[in-house]
């Protein structure tokens, strides 16, 4: 997946870019941290993991 769709997605999910590192940039939703490699082809696998963190809420209400 390319890097820019992936932020694109992120920031459909309300994340944003909080800092650029030397490997990797870190976003974040207001509570938490999601890093991504500054490559601009990101492995799918690894693009999925971070959608579905990104996706997924701390403290499921039941």
């Amino acid at each position: 997946m390319k890097r820019r769709e992936l932020e694109s997605r992120l920031r459909a999910l309300n994340w944003c870019l909080l800092r650029h590192g030397g490997n990797h940039d870190v976003w974040t939703d207001g509570d938490r941290l999601e890093y991504l490699p500054r490559h601009a082809e990101i492995n799918e696998s690894l693009a999925r993991k971070i959608l579905k963190k990104a996706g997924s809420r701390k403290g499921s209400e039941s």
